[in-house]
């Protein structure tokens, strides 16, 4: 599962402290199947502060050890780390932080997945619904998980009526929450603007830190979202997938990046529909129309290391 880690415990660098820093936290996004070990490697290396894994269930996770290996693998310089869990039972939530706690900084909770399935299974955005319940898995993992620096935060989605998400955070604030993630569309919307005005009232109706989220593709996003919201850290998914080195200032993804990611992924040993997938979003915007026809069908490592030594020299 974790490699050498589970013999020896790492000095972890405290997310906290990232916060209080005085500069804008960038933080990689949970994202399904792409924010695993191998892109959380290449985004650190381009300027990313803080990274969390993909949506892991919290259930399956303390049921199951195959899910714990498939769902989880981490190293020594994969810090600091945030491990987010989809639950809806506190001590659930308890048990797998309680597994997680030696390799990671800290869990989130999922408050914002809009997909069905998870809102189904009571899941994701319905739990912004569920304030009481939301404090209570809070405060037990608050209760027994020991270890002082381990930071709780949630991932939020906000309602029509934002007096309700105003609510929902005091409440999570007030239980311990260490802080909070805004996705500043409400649970219907997708490809809607995002309501950054939103994000800046609950910044200010809160002292622990909060997080913009919601259509960050540049560094000066960023910085702009930043000074409209207020936000105390900016976290991105897709413009992160499109350029994993955004975050270092880049304008699209640099050769290097692409060199880097290769490296990273073969040397961790990264499936390769994962490994083909990442290639394609870095090189949308560097390639033509017919470059992409071409290298979105290659099928095999070999192929694609070929294309790129003879098209990029990478």
């Amino acid at each position: 599962m974790i490699g050498d880690l589970e013999t020896k415990e790492c000095q972890l660098k405290d997310p906290m402290d990232l916060f209080h820093s005085g500069q804008v936290v960038k933080i990689c996004a949970p994202m399904v199947r792409y924010s695993k070990l191998a892109f959380r490697t290449l985004v650190r290396k381009y300027s990313c502060d803080l990274c969390y894994t993909p949506m892991i269930v919290a259930a399956d996770f303390v049921r199951s050890a195959k899910a714990r290996d498939s769902e989880f693998t981490t190293n020594r310089g994969d810090h600091p780390l945030i491990v987010q869990f989809a639950a809806k039972e506190a001590q659930v939530l308890c048990d797998a932080a309680r597994i997680i706690c030696p390799f990671a900084d800290g869990i989130d909770l999922n408050c914002g997945c809009p997909q069905r399935w998870a809102m189904a299974e009571g899941y994701g955005a319905c739990l912004i619904n569920k304030p009481e319940l939301v404090q209570d898995m809070v405060r037990h993992v608050r209760n027994q998980i020991d270890k002082p620096r381990f930071s709780v935060s949630i991932k939020i989605r906000i309602h029509e009526d934002l007096k309700r998400t105003v609510d929902l955070c005091q409440k999570a604030e007030a239980t311990g929450v260490s802080w909070i993630t805004v996705h500043g569309r409400s649970v219907e919307e997708r490809h809607q603007p995002v309501h950054y005005d939103a994000i800046k009232i609950i910044k200010q109706s809160m002292s622990i830190p909060i997080v913009a989220n919601g259509d960050i593709k540049t560094l000066r996003d960023a910085e702009r979202v930043h000074h409209l919201t207020g936000a105390d850290g900016v976290m991105v998914a897709r413009g992160l997938l499109a350029n994993p080195a955004m975050f270092a200032g880049y304008e699209e993804t640099p050769l290097k990046c692409i060199q880097d990611w290769v490296d990273i992924a073969l040397e961790l040993g990264t499936p390769f529909t994962c490994f083909h997938h990442h290639l394609m979003y870095m090189m949308e915007r560097i390639s033509s129309k017919q470059e992409k026809k071409v290298f979105n069908v290659l099928s095999s490592t070999s192929a694609v290391l070929d294309y790129l030594n003879d098209h990029y020299g990478v």
